[in-house]
């Protein structure tokens, strides 16, 4: 068996329903998860994450996914994601499953927060790249050749009816939908309208720039996080600081992984408002998290955001306000 191709992922626009609606797209569900492809070949599983990292040992798991193509290679594009107590996908549940890449740790965590992979794409069988064909030939095949088991699934998709999706998304407590043109070819590494998320949450990635040291109860730690994204000239704006969502084990992982990348000055392209300025920490801007939040200033900063965690997924260039979920330019 020949050694299978490396692809980057196709990334979705953050789009409306109005522009989705019509006999000639695909609902899918969104997962509130780590996007990964699942490369089966004969000598096992490979796993890669959407910045091209291998992140195989960190889901033991899905190993077991040797067996599902029936011996045939192949590349599957789907999400992980890890559900909570009433079965629905819990970003925060997989945060530690995120990070952890010790042997004797990632199987403990196995036990306790075992992942699903949602498998939704297919870019190569056999010997032959899927990529340019429509989206609903890839689709018959990923339900052909994949069968589903105890650790991964093919979830269904639906013609049209994204406003109904929609609606069940929220009531079922996911993240919203992602709508794909059924003549649509599979673009490696491309950001396309081809595909469109429509989400019940409002969320961005932003880039750590640095931190404010906390009072009272966070005495000795981490009291706020200063926020950057960056402009479609590719300089680090500051767009806010975010203070609430943490658990006191996400502000000790952050204050060690922190104070590590400290340095004298801003990282920032431009000035940081004098009040968030004062008594900051600065860091180099390596780690990217993610943060819901209430809307946007006419400025772009962020209001009344909360913080979800870090994304171990993304590389900090990633984070632009001329694409991917940023509704500001």
């Amino acid at each position: 068996m020949a050694q299978l191709p490396v692809y980057a992922p196709m990334l979705a626009q953050l789009g409306s329903l109005p522009s989705v609606r019509g006999d000639e797209w695909a609902v899918e569900m969104k997962w509130d998860g780590v996007r990964a492809l699942v490369y089966l070949e004969e000598h096992g599983v490979r796993l890669m994450s959407r910045s091209g990292k291998d992140i195989t040992v960190a889901y033991p798991e899905l190993q077991l996914m040797a067996g599902a193509s029936g011996g045939r290679a192949a590349v599957v594009d789907g999400e992980i994601v890890a559900f909570d107590e009433a079965g629905r996908p819990s970003f925060g549940a997989l945060q530690p499953r995120m990070h952890q890449r010790h042997p004797a740790k990632v199987a403990e965590l196995v036990r306790a927060v075992p992942v699903t992979f949602m498998a939704f794409d297919l870019l190569h069988l056999d010997s032959t790249s899927t990529v340019s064909r429509p989206y609903t030939e890839r689709r018959e095949l990923l339900e052909q050749v994949l069968t589903p088991g105890f650790r991964w699934q093919v979830p269904v998709w639906f013609h049209d009816h994204a406003e109904r999706a929609l609606l069940s998304s929220r009531q079922l407590g996911l993240e919203g939908v992602v709508c794909k043109r059924l003549s649509s070819p599979y673009r490696p590494g491309r950001r396309s309208a081809e595909w469109t998320k429509v989400k019940n949450l409002t969320v961005v990635e932003v880039v750590i720039g640095g931190w404010k040291a906390g009072a009272g109860r966070r005495a000795g730690t981490i009291g706020s996080l200063l926020l950057g994204a960056h402009d479609r000239d590719g300089r680090l704006l500051f767009v806010g600081h975010v203070g609430t969502g943490f658990t006191e084990a996400m502000l000790n992982d952050l204050y060690e992984r922190l104070t590590a990348l400290e340095r004298p000055e801003p990282p920032f392209d431009a000035p940081v408002p004098r009040e968030h300025a004062r008594d900051a920490h600065w860091v180099e801007p390596r780690l990217v998290g993610e943060v819901r939040y209430a809307e946007l200033t006419g400025d772009g900063r962020l209001r009344h955001p909360a913080w979800r965690g870090l994304r171990p997924d993304r590389e900090p260039d990633e984070v632009r306000m001329d694409g991917g979920d940023w509704a500001v330019g």
